[in-house]
């Protein structure tokens, strides 16, 4: 174990790499320091059949057109795929008539315009005080809420919702988004499998803990999730309340994926959507054929995502199979089979998937973004008030804490 850097990136996720990619560029001496055996945190590519690369973790270019992620991965060499994501047009009309998706979605737009009305002038409530007072499909916008935010409306700061910006463009990266931001750290120093566990910021230099040993150091820039923030996974020394109760007001929702093998896959059009049921919110979303692959990508949030995780990973194959069935007969049971799926909630180092404020906490990401005596900088989707819970915001937020280091290194040179 190193002993000592000038600047120390705890996490070695979007965030932790694009500062550390910053500083290492400008001649500072830093070191990444990831608690997994591998980068990307939230970011991770597997294989699977031979070249299939899945992203169990974020897999779409979000504002792919002004994500600094898009004109990386295409540096690295990587494809760009840029067919328009499956709910940007209508669902396969399998157990979901286009009459009624034509209802739900004229819904849908309706609440988010109300939504996007929640004025920063009044008290921030709840995204679910906006639904339409029995309305129709509130049980399926609650569950699209769940992909959105990770929880459902009535846990999601309106105020916090509307901040979030979008150009409605989103892309994928074909050999993996994990794949582009683990390879952006090339070059970078590096140790992994030391989480970090206690910030002693009382001295001259900072005391960075591992569970290798410790490091001295003179700036930390900390990207850990806000979970593991909020419940003090990460000590520090001076004690930090009010990044403490920042983090507990941006927690981490969940959202799982599944990824099943698909035989005679040609009978789904390439890129296609089912809902799993339209009437309830506790449902899942399929994804089917992506990339026009043999797969179905299935999505899991919410409170559905925290019960299966707690049944464990056999749990998201059966609900999946039984909603399949239904939709499709009891025949296709025999041509799927479970291919990957990650727990983001059982996941000790990021315990859970992207922050949401809770309502009334929308300010939180500012107090949790600012610097401590310009030696703690903070990092991470969490921090960014207009691209939170995205790769691009943690990208955005890693640069910004680095550009900060900087600043500081100059003014005391």
């Amino acid at each position: 174990m190193i002993s000592e850097a000038e600047v120390v990136i705890v996490g070695g996720g979007a965030a932790g790499i694009a500062a550390g990619r910053r500083l290492h560029d400008a001649g500072v001496d830093c070191l990444l320091i990831e608690a997994r055996s591998r980068l990307g945190g939230r970011a991770w590519t597997v294989r699977a059949g031979g070249d299939l690369s899945l992203d169990l973790g974020c897999g779409w270019l979000h504002s792919a057109d002004r994500n600094p992620w898009t004109k990386i991965a295409a540096a690295q060499g990587l494809a760009i795929d840029k067919t328009p994501p499956p709910w940007s047009r209508p669902a396969m009309p399998i157990g979901f008539p286009l009459a009624e998706q034509a209802s739900f979605l004229q819904a849908l737009q309706e609440f988010r315009e109300r939504l996007d009305s929640a004025s920063e002038a009044v008290p921030d409530v709840a995204a679910e005080s906006f639904l339409a007072p029995g309305g129709r499909w509130n049980d399926l916008i609650n569950a699209v809420g769940t992909y959105v935010s990770g929880a459902e409306l009535d846990r999601v700061s309106a105020l916090d919702h509307g901040r979030y910006e979008d150009t409605g463009v989103n892309w994928r990266v074909v050999e993996g988004y994990g794949t582009a931001i683990t390879a952006h750290a090339a070059g970078v120093p590096v140790v992994l499998g030391a989480p970090v566990q206690h910030i002693d910021h009382s001295g001259r230099r900072l005391r960075v803990e591992t569970v290798d040993g410790t490091i001295a150091a003179d700036a930390a820039i900390v990207t850990v999730p806000t979970n593991v923030l909020a419940e003090e996974g990460l000590r520090f020394t001076p004690g930090l309340p009010g990044k403490i109760e920042a983090a507990a007001g941006l927690p981490l929702g969940l959202a799982d994926k599944l990824f099943l093998s698909l035989s005679d896959a040609d009978e789904f059009e390439k890129d296609a959507r089912l809902f799993g049921r339209p009437d309830c919110s506790g449902t899942a979303t399929y994804h089917m054929r992506p990339f026009g692959r043999p797969l179905i990508e299935v999505y899991f949030a919410g409170s559905l995502a925290e019960q299966l995780e707690a049944e464990g990973d056999d749990a998201f194959f059966a609900f999946a199979s039984e909603e399949l069935v239904a939709l499709i007969g009891n025949d296709f049971a025999r041509r799927i089979k479970p291919l990957h799926i990650h727990r983001w909630r059982a996941d000790p180092f990021a315990r859970g998937s992207y922050s949401y404020a809770l309502p009334g906490k929308a300010e939180c990401r500012a107090v949790l973004a600012a610097p401590v005596d310009d030696r703690l900088f903070f990092a991470g989707e969490a921090c960014s008030r207009n691209d939170y819970s995205t790769a691009h915001g943690g990208y955005l937020t890693g640069v910004a804490a680095a550009e900060q280091v900087i600043a500081v290194r100059r003014s005391l040179s």
